[in-house]
């Protein structure tokens, strides 16, 4: 099965969150009902982008690459296209 590196944002938050999973719509349930500490100051969470990878370690190195930058700014960049 495939892994998926996934940002998710929500409006009411005004954040976005970075993770890696699986299952993407389960695991985007988890996220809308409190199943994540990270996450469970709202319950508007959705993607808006996504990278599917066939290796966990693949993913695993993806997500903090994506996570290092600890930019909104790059963040955006890739939802918009630029990835």
């Amino acid at each position: 099965m495939p892994f998926t590196v996934y940002i998710i944002y929500s409006a009411s938050a005004d954040e976005y969150y970075i993770g890696y999973t699986e299952n993407l719509e389960e695991r985007l349930y988890r996220h809308n009902n409190s199943g994540s500490k990270a996450t469970k100051k709202a319950n508007d969470w959705r993607v808006v982008y996504t990278e599917t990878f066939e290796l966990k370690s693949a993913v695993v190195i993806r997500e903090y690459e994506i996570k290092k930058k600890k930019s909104r700014k790059y963040i955006e960049w890739l939802i918009h296209g630029a990835g």
